[in-house]
C-alpha cells in the first residue's frame, strides 16, 4: 500500500487547478447549515482524515456512490476518518433544507452533512462536479481526489494509507463490498448508449419539437411518431421553461428513444402535497418485467415528492427502445433523464 496515495494523486489531480488553493482543506465558513453535526472547522478537523464529498440527492452518479460512502463511514470512523458531506443543490427544489433532510434520512446519510444552498463551499473548493471526493490528511492537506463514480477501491486504499500515516492501529485492509438496491445499483455500462438528458431548455438537448419561439409559454405539441435514437418529444399542453417541462393539461406524454438498461427521470410535482399518477411503457406496450422501482407491474406510478425516479430496469437483450411516461394528472415539472 506504500505509496499508493502519492501515486493515485499524481494521476488524478495532473492539473493543479482541480485542487483547492496549496492543497489545504478549505473552511466550511460558508455552508448555510449542517445536518447530523454542529458545524466543522479545518481547525476541529485535525488530526482525523478526512473525506469531503460533494453530493446532491438526486443525481444517479452520486447515488450510486452512496453505498461505498455509507460503508466508508460505518468501517473507518473509529479509526479517525470524518466523511463530510457537502450537499450543493442542482435543482431549485433541491434547495429547500426541509427536502435535503428527508431525503438524507431516507438515504440513510448519518455522517455530518455541510448544507450548501449558495454554493459557498463548492466555491471554496473549486469545485464543479458532482460526485467528487477530496480526501485530506490529518494534517489538513488535501492528498486525493476524484470526480465522479467509480475507482472505490483506489478511494479506499488511499483512506487506508492515509489513517495509518496518522497512527491508526489495527486498519482493517480489506475492501468493502457494500450491497446496492434501486438507484443505488452501479449502471452496467456497457449497454448504455444513451446521454444524461436536461428537458428545461436551459441545457436541453435533442429535443424533436425544439421551437425557441415557444419558450417559456404553453403550447400544445402533436409529437413524432418516429424518434431517433437519444431524441425525445412531448405530447399534449406543456411549457418548455428553462429549468424543466411543466405540464399544464392532464394527458401529456414524454417519449424518449433510447439504449440502456436502465430510465431514471428527476420530476416533480409543480405544488407542496400535490400528488399526479402516471404510467410508463416500452415501445408502445406495457412494461413486461421491465419496471423500474417506483413503478408497479403494470407500469404505474405516483410523483408526490421531488425526486429522481427508476422508471425502466430492463433485463437482457438490452436493445434500442422507446419510452413513454403519461402523467394522468396536470402538474408534473420534469427535469433531466439519466439511464444506467
Amino acid at each position: 500500500m506504500s505509496g499508493i496515495v502519492r501515486t493515485l494523486a499524481h494521476r488524478l489531480s495532473g492539473d493543479a487547478r482541480a485542487l483547492p488553493d496549496e492543497g489545504r482543506l478549505p473552511s466550511f465558513d460558508r455552508a448555510t447549515g449542517w445536518l447530523n453535526s454542529p458545524p466543522l472547522t479545518p481547525a476541529g478537523l485535525r488530526g482525523r482524515v478526512v473525506l469531503v464529498d460533494f453530493w446532491t440527492y438526486t443525481c444517479v452518479n452520486w447515488l450510486r456512490t452512496l453505498p461505498f460512502l455509507r460503508a466508508w463511514h460505518e468501517k473507518y470512523a473509529a479509526a479517525g476518518l470524518t466523511v463530510v458531506g457537502v450537499h450543493t443543490p442542482e435543482f431549485g427544489f433541491e434547495g429547500d433544507i426541509d427536502n435535503v433532510t428527508e431525503h438524507a434520512r431516507a438515504l440513510g446519510v448519518e455522517f455530518p452533512i455541510a448544507v450548501d444552498t449558495a454554493y459557498g463551499v463548492w466555491d471554496e473548493f473549486a469545485n464543479h462536479y458532482w460526485p467528487a471526493v477530496y480526501l485530506a490528511d490529518a494534517e489538513g492537506r488535501i492528498r486525493f481526489h476524484h470526480f465522479g463514480e467509480g475507482e472505490y477501491a483506489m478511494t479506499e486504499m488511499a483512506i487506508q494509507q492515509l489513517l495509518v500515516e496518522a497512527g491508526a492501529k489495527n486498519v482493517d485492509l480489506g475492501l468493502v463490498a457494500p450491497e446496492a438496491a434501486g438507484l443505488e445499483v452501479a449502471a452496467d455500462w456497457s449497454s448504455v448508449r444513451s446521454p444524461e438528458t436536461y428537458l428545461g431548455y436551459g441545457q436541453s438537448s435533442g429535443f424533436a419539437s425544439e421551437n425557441p419561439a415557444r419558450y417559456d409559454r404553453p403550447h400544445v405539441y402533436t409529437g413524432h411518431e418516429r424518434l431517433a435514437l437519444n431524441s425525445w418529444d412531448l405530447t399534449g399542453d406543456w411549457t418548455v421553461a428553462r429549468h424543466a417541462a411543466i405540464l399544464n393539461e392532464s394527458g401529456g406524454r414524454i417519449a424518449f428513444a433510447f439504449h440502456a438498461r436502465d430510465v431514471n427521470l428527476v420530476m416533480a410535482p409543480d405544488a407542496e402535497g400535490a400528488a399526479v399518477p402516471f404510467r410508463v411503457s416500452l415501445d408502445g406496450r406495457p412494461l413486461d418485467h421491465a419496471g423500474g422501482s417506483d413503478v408497479d407491474d403494470a407500469g404505474r406510478g405516483v410523483l408526490d415528492s421531488p425526486n429522481t425516479y427508476q422508471l425502466i430496469r430492463q433485463h437482457e437483450p438490452i436493445v434500442d427502445r422507446v419510452f413513454e411516461i403519461e402523467f394522468l394528472e396536470r402538474g408534473a415539472e420534469a427535469y433531466c433523464f439519466t439511464f444506467g
